[in-house]
């Protein structure tokens, strides 16, 4: 039954994810007062072998969600540059990119009101703020910043290309977007012609299914740890179709057959 919920979710229009997502995520904010759950993505996992991002102590039990936001937000040198993450969520990616990547100022914005006083209670970090606001209608000046980093996100945007005139407008000249999310395969070449249609040329693009799969194996008895101990007993079988879990997870096994395609994209306004 959850993976027919699954399947038939990741189906629905954005007319109708759009509300349902804003309060899932509202509604995860309220269950988790004591910021056990900083980070809502997939994750990543590099190959075994590979050198382990580098990480402080208090980072690593998030460690899968933070190699996700590195390999979208690390893909250009936003050292001392200006930047905008659009769906900051409960903030913990944009915490990471300001302490490890260094860029001169990062402004979270997320839709939740929850969210956003959260994260400015909750993080004392120089240069790092949060806004409250909507990702189809930016409301910053034109030019206004470097990049913009969009992970796992854009999927629950009902008006696509109103984010991405956005983008374009607060991108200076030459400036990126860093985006990373899933789509039905059958949708991607929507997506491609979305982001030709506003003026953001594709540098660099990216199927990340296997690593994120990997994440999904690695991190879940993290996630059924935080489920049972955070989420009443009687949702708590939702929770885990919606994070994924190994047992129940239609939307990995979509993944696993190539039916939905995580992808990461480096996005260049002209110059």
């Amino acid at each position: 039954m959850l993976k027919n919920i699954g399947n038939w979710f990741t189906r629905l229009p954005s007319s109708v994810k759009v509300p349902f997502k804003r309060i899932w995520y509202d509604r995860i904010s309220a269950l988790d007062q004591d910021a056990d759950m900083i980070f809502m993505n997939y994750g990543w996992a590099s190959e075994e072998g590979e050198a382990p991002l580098p990480l402080l102590p208090e980072d690593e039990a998030n460690r899968y969600c933070i190699q996700l936001y590195h390999r979208a937000a690390n893909a250009i040198d936003l050292n001392g540059l200006d930047v905008l993450e659009v769906g900051s969520g409960r903030g913990g990616g944009a915490a990471y990119i300001k302490r490890y990547l260094k860029p001169h100022l990062l402004t979270g914005l997320d839709y939740t009101k929850r969210a956003v006083d959260f994260c400015r209670t909750h993080y004392r970090i120089p240069g790092l703020s949060f806004v409250q606001g909507n990702a189809e209608s930016l409301e910053f000046e034109q030019g206004r910043f470097d990049a913009v980093v969009n992970v796992e996100s854009s999927h629950c945007y009902a008006a696509f290309d109103r984010f991405l005139a956005g983008v374009h407008q607060v991108l200076k000249p030459g400036g990126h977007l860093l985006l990373t999310d899933f789509r039905l395969r059958d949708e991607v070449p929507a997506l491609k012609n979305a982001f030709r249609d506003a003026g953001l040329h594709i540098t660099e693009e990216e199927v990340i299914n296997p690593a994120i799969l990997r994440a999904l194996r690695l991190d879940n008895a993290r996630k059924q740890t935080l489920i049972q101990a955070k989420v009443p007993k009687f949702i708590q079988s939702i929770f885990h179709q919606f994070a994924s879990m190994e047992e129940t997870s239609a939307f990995g096994e979509m993944m696993r057959t190539g039916e939905v395609q995580y992808l990461r994209f480096v996005l260049q306004k002209p110059a």
